[in-house]
C-alpha cells in the first residue's frame, strides 16, 4: 500500500546520477515484504545506501524528519497521510502520490511534488526534486511548514471542523 517497491525502484534510477543522495525507510513492516524489499535493494545494487530505520517513536522519529532532505510517500491509498502531516511540520518537502488524500494541500500550498503512484510517477518526483535549485528548495521547506500551519495543526483543523459544523 506505501509504495515500497516503486520507491525503491524509481531511487535505484536515480541514485546512480546522485551519489551522495541516501534512501532511509523507517516504520513497521510485515516480516515477508521486508525481505522482499531487501531482496529488491540487493538486486540493484544500493544495499550501502538504503538504510532500513524500522518503527521510530519519540525523539527518534523527530530527530530522523528534521535530518531528512525530503519526505516521499508514493502511496496506493492513504485517507490523510500523517506521516506527510507530520513532515510538513517538522519543515520537510514532501514527494508523495495523488493517492494521498492531502495531495491537494500539498500541492496548493507549494510543499512538495506530486505524482502518479507508479514507479515512473514516482522517480518523477525524486528528479524533479533532485533538480531544484537550493533557493527553491528553501521556499519547499517554509513552504511546507506554512502548509502545515494553514492546514494540519489542532488549532486549523479544529476551525475547520467547527466551520462545517455551523453550515449544516
Amino acid at each position: 500500500k506505501k509504495g515500497c517497491d516503486m520507491l525503491i525502484e524509481a531511487y535505484g534510477r536515480v541514485a546512480k546520477q546522485n551519489p551522495d543522495v541516501h534512501l532511509a525507510i523507517a516504520g513497521p513492516c510485515e516480516p515477508t515484504l521486508l525481505a522482499a524489499l531487501k531482496a529488491q535493494v540487493t538486486v540493484l545494487g544500493l544495499t550501502e545506501r538504503v538504510h532500513w530505520l524500522g518503527m521510530l517513536k519519540g525523539p527518534l522519529k523527530w530527530g530522523a524528519l528534521h535530518a531528512s532532505s525530503a519526505f516521499t510517500l508514493p502511496s496506493h491509498q492513504e485517507n490523510f497521510g500523517i506521516a506527510v502531516a507530520e513532515a510538513m511540520g517538522c519543515g520537510i518537502p514532501v514527494l508523495i502520490s495523488d493517492k494521498v488524500n492531502i495531495w491537494t494541500e500539498v500541492s496548493n500550498g507549494g510543499a512538495g511534488y506530486i505524482g502518479k503512484d507508479t514507479i515512473d510517477g514516482t522517480h518523477q518526483t525524486l528528479t524533479r526534486w533532485l533538480q531544484t535549485s537550493d533557493a527553491d528548495l528553501d521556499s519547499l521547506r517554509v513552504n511546507a511548514a506554512a502548509t502545515f500551519q494553514r492546514h494540519f495543526t489542532i488549532q486549523a483543523m479544529s476551525s475547520g471542523l467547527l466551520s462545517a459544523i455551523t453550515k449544516t
